[in-house]
């Protein structure tokens, strides 16, 4: 894969499985823009400051990319957020905050990026789940977000494959993030807590954010050139497998 002479943003890009997106896609040749909240000072990247829970931050960024590089390639739509609450104990502001990051910030810097990407021929990988295909408990805010954007995805390639853009998504499932190690740590029994998500894994383990970058960036380049319009699932066989009695 070869970004030479390319420019790449990432939102998001400093921890997880952005701070993959962004190495791999710097690794291959890259300028990277890292745009969220706060910098992590990488230093194979340039920070953006953007606080995604406003309307007004996607414009800017943009206009502030092209106005310094002159020209965008690639957009990694990867921020996001997720809040664990049953419907009915969800309040409006909440469910609109996870849709103001997940769902509506992505509609926007498609929106305000399509002119940079057209005369680029560039493309757009957003950050999916298996989440938008099926759910835990407590997640359905995060869940209809997460389908829209596989939505977005398919109408974007649609509406804009005859001008050269192309427009994927990546349903990552259970993947080995501080964010989801922190998450284990809290459990009563965080051993066995990592014993039995791996049982749920045909593959018997759990995904890196390598893994997923890896597939992220193949998506970016030209040697996927044919392929647009696609959610890609990588879960380790998660959602393939069906579930016994235990």
């Amino acid at each position: 894969m070869n970004f030479d002479d390319k420019v790449a943003l990432v939102t998001g890009g400093g921890t997880g499985i952005g701070k993959a997106v962004s190495r791999k896609l710097s690794e291959n040749g890259a300028r990277v823009v890292v745009a969220q909240r706060r910098n992590t000072h990488i230093s194979y990247v340039d920070y953006m400051e953007a606080d995604f829970n406003h309307k007004d931050a996607a414009e800017s960024l943009i206009n502030r990319i092209t106005e310094k590089y002159g020209r965008l390639d690639i957009l990694v739509n990867n921020a996001g957020i997720m809040q664990e609450s049953f419907l009915e104990n969800m309040d409006l502001n909440s469910w609109e905050k996870i849709m103001q990051v997940n769902l509506t910030t992505p509609f926007q810097l498609i929106k305000y990026a399509l002119p940079h990407l057209r005369s680029s021929k560039g493309n757009i990988v957003n950050m999916g789940s298996i989440e938008g295909l099926g759910s835990n408990p407590a997640h359905g805010a995060y869940c209809a977000s997460k389908a829209g954007l596989h939505g977005l995805t398919r109408a974007v390639a649609v509406d804009h494959g005859h001008e050269g853009i192309r427009c994927n998504a990546v349903a990552p499932g259970w993947i080995d993030t501080q964010l989801n190690e922190e998450f284990i740590k809290s459990m009563d029994d965080p051993a066995s807590f990592r014993k039995n998500i791996s049982k749920i894994h045909p593959l018997a383990k759990t995904g890196s954010p390598t893994e997923v970058a890896n597939l992220v960036c193949w998506l970016a380049s030209d040697e996927a050139g044919f392929v647009t319009g696609q959610v890609y699932t990588i879960d380790g066989g998660r959602m393939t497998q069906l579930s016994l009695p235990s």
